[in-house]
């Protein structure tokens, strides 16, 4: 199994997760099927950040997608305003923080130097978000998946932190399959514990892709690169008007 068809299968739960966010009826096993989403755009991320020849562009993509979908997010927010809003539809966000953690263990791994000074550039950028409203007074109004959007927050974003090292971990345990999945069902595990204390737990659902994951080939696949890039903001506005404005 290649990375195209785990991203067009990733793209797919996806879709139906979405269905069931904006269509309050639909049945909850949309919602249930959607959780293997993420996961799996996360395993390609590192299988691609793993093969990519620019890293530089690869982040500088995530981080303007990251731009683009909060400046979409806020603004049909404010001219559409709706009961429930459009949501925080923001993958790239925790994607992009995934690759510069992953840069920053590299970087220690062949020099001290070149990652303290990477591990710097991340702490001042953690501290900007915190201080953002204190130095500009209109980001006082700004939410804080909004100025996540701008600058990046390990603790703030669409899956939090605990992805953010599962994109890590399934980018260093990429040759070692039996440790990543080892790594992965522990990681269901923890999801089903945290989740279960504060009542439905439904992350933990994605255990059931790893058979996918662990099928990959190391192939990359047809390359429809864009494709996905275009179809996360399509569909989630496409969901949002019809089941808005349209019923």
């Amino acid at each position: 199994m290649n990375t195209f068809t785990l991203k067009m299968i990733a793209a797919i739960l996806m879709f139906l997760d979405h269905i069931g966010l904006y269509f309050q009826s639909t049945p909850i096993w949309l919602r249930l099927l959607g959780r293997g989403a993420y996961p799996l755009f996360l395993f390609c991320m590192a299988q691609g950040y793993a093969h990519t020849r620019s890293r530089k562009r690869f982040l500088a993509r995530l981080y303007l997608m990251s731009l683009f979908m909060t400046v979409l997010g806020y603004t049909l927010d404010t001219r559409f305003p709706t009961e429930y809003g459009y949501g925080n539809h923001n993958i790239f966000v925790p994607l992009f923080l995934t690759g510069v953690l992953i840069s920053i263990i590299e970087a220690y791994q062949k020099g001290r130097r070149k990652g303290r000074v990477l591990l710097t550039a991340l702490t001042l950028s953690q501290l900007l978000y915190c201080f953002l409203p204190r130095l500009i007074p209109a980001a006082q109004n700004l939410s804080g998946d909004v100025l996540t959007g701008i600058i990046p927050n390990l603790a703030i974003n669409e899956f939090g932190f605990e992805f953010i090292a599962l994109g890590a971990a399934f980018y260093f345990l990429r040759e070692r399959r039996e440790a990543l999945g080892a790594v992965y069902l522990i990681f269901c595990v923890y999801q089903f514990s945290a989740e279960a204390l504060y009542g439905y737990a439904v992350q933990w659902v994605m255990v059931f892709v790893l058979p996918l994951i662990l099928r990959y080939n190391g192939e990359r696949g047809r390359s429809w690169k864009w494709f996905f890039y275009i179809f996360y903001p399509a569909h989630t506005c496409a969901l949002f008007f019809l089941s808005n404005f349209c019923g």
